[in-house]
């Protein structure tokens, strides 16, 4: 059995994330729930579109994913995921929802494992272009300088 995901964000995010796990992964649309926390909305609704978001899954077990922790996503899922077999995540972000649909047939704990393992390795610092490509700089070593 599969474990369910639902993504609780800012609008638009949590769709948009969903919508990018569904272009990879169309098989998980059942799995994936998203549910956008719109502006002005007292945190009572809020919590409330959420239990409908989370009952859609019908799944025994959930992993939340919500955006930044503190805000009003994250809020109304510590509370919705409070005495239910689930897992929240702070942070979500790409990398880590697409390892999380990936492996979304592990034990919930190993499934919290590697969406953070996802998420953090998913963020790298990369190169504006190829290092091929790069001019040598002044400082730069040579090719014959050779340190141990």
């Amino acid at each position: 059995m599969n474990i369910g995901i639902l993504i609780i964000a800012h609008a638009p995010l949590a769709s948009a994330l969903r919508q990018c796990v569904l272009h990879v992964f169309a098989d998980a649309e059942a799995g994936v729930a998203a549910f956008d926390v719109q502006p002005n909305v007292p945190p009572e609704e809020t919590l409330a579109g959420a239990a409908q978001a989370l009952a859609l899954l019908d799944s025994p077990q959930t992993l939340v994913l919500t955006d930044v922790f503190g805000a009003t996503p994250c809020n109304a899922a510590q509370k919705l995921v409070d005495g239910l077999n689930s897992k929240l995540i702070a942070g979500v972000n790409l990398p880590m929802l697409l390892r999380t649909v990936t492996y979304r047939h592990e034990s919930l704990d190993s499934l919290v494992a590697r969406a953070l393992a996802g998420g953090t390795q998913g963020v790298l610092s990369v190169a504006v272009t190829a290092p091929q490509n790069q001019v040598k700089k002044k400082n730069d070593q040579s090719n014959d300088d050779h340190q141990q």
